[in-house]
């Protein structure tokens, strides 16, 4: 695999019942090959000059670097909070079966 990393994982938190719908928005629009949701995790988070804590949910996602934008915008468009989590990590190297799996899941799929 080229050292060019062409995939990425992203992290997405949510109130628990809304991540579902998250996750079904991003696959329906074909902008991810998967979602992985961990049902609760506790995020502690500095947000108007206070330490907050809640329970949330945490989507893992699998997608393709040049989703990356359309990803943002449809996670906005679905969540309730006005500045939601998402972030990006490269993957660099993996299964390489898997990571066309990735490829021809996703729209856009026509493009390396």
């Amino acid at each position: 695999m080229s050292s060019i990393a062409k995939y990425c994982v992203a992290y997405v938190t949510s109130p628990i019942g809304k991540a579902e719908s998250i996750a079904k928005a991003l696959l329906t629009q074909k902008l991810v090959a998967c979602v992985n949701i961990v049902p609760q995790v506790k995020s502690m988070y500095w947000w108007e000059g206070q330490i907050c804590s809640d329970e949330e949910a945490l989507l893992i996602i699998k997608t393709k670097k040049d989703l990356q934008n359309q990803v943002i915008e449809c996670v906005k468009k679905n969540h309730e909070y006005s500045v939601p989590e998402v972030i990006f990590m490269d993957i660099t190297d993996g299964n390489e079966d898997y990571l066309k799996w990735i490829h021809d899941s996703t729209s856009c799929s026509h493009t390396q």
